[in-house]
């Protein structure tokens, strides 16, 4: 297993070494120990969700409030979709910053994001399915929505024509916008998160 960090600190691409023969193939997406020597920190799976998706549906941008925090290694298990980490915590020196990792079940590729940061996809084929491993339970109340589509951001989604999208998602607030109502995530709060969960791993 490759681990690199991205161009949003804090947030890395996975990429599993694969073993494959006449039966099919096998490779490990997650270990615990390996995963917090990369990262300085620990990654405890607390809760695992799914979610399916039609192409051209575009999801996020989705972000916890922190406290409490949700920090989550994101795959694609059928299908295939372009996967962005957005830099959501005020302070931080690459706010408003993201990248892009293209993400389908055949290479079996992760993204592994900390507290803080923001995450969305763009569905690329019919029915992709995309599997969120959870460093805490949902608290209902504390997601942040940003919208996908904030041309400050500006994200390369390569769009040919509007993206499917849900009314919460459609009309979710810009980055600007969110910062100015106080609800995005403090970069030095994060960062003494983390610095806790080191020390009680």
């Amino acid at each position: 297993m490759d681990i690199r960090e991205l161009a949003v600190p804090r947030a890395w691409r996975i990429t599993p070494q694969q073993h494959s023969d006449r039966r099919g193939s096998f490779f490990e997406l997650h270990r615990y120990s390996r995963a917090a020597e990369e990262t300085g920190r620990p990654f405890p799976v607390a809760q695992v969700n799914f979610s399916s998706s039609r192409r051209g549906t575009l999801r996020g941008i989705h972000g916890t409030v922190t406290p409490p925090g949700q920090a989550k290694v994101v795959t694609c298990v059928r299908g295939a979709v372009l996967d962005v980490v957005v830099d959501t915590r005020i302070g931080s020196p690459t706010f408003g910053q993201w990248d892009m990792t293209r993400l389908d079940a055949e290479s079996g590729a992760a993204v592994y994001l900390s507290e803080g940061l923001g995450h969305g996809f763009l569905a690329l084929t019919d029915d992709a399915c995309v599997c969120y491993l959870c460093s805490s339970e949902f608290v209902p109340g504390s997601q942040v929505d940003i919208n996908a589509l904030d041309p400050d951001l500006d994200i390369g989604w390569g769009l040919t024509e509007a993206p499917l999208m849900s009314d919460k998602d459609a009309a979710a607030m810009s980055l600007a916008e969110a910062a100015a109502a106080g609800l995005l995530p403090m970069y030095e709060e994060c960062l003494a998160l983390e610095a806790n969960l080191r020390g009680s791993g």
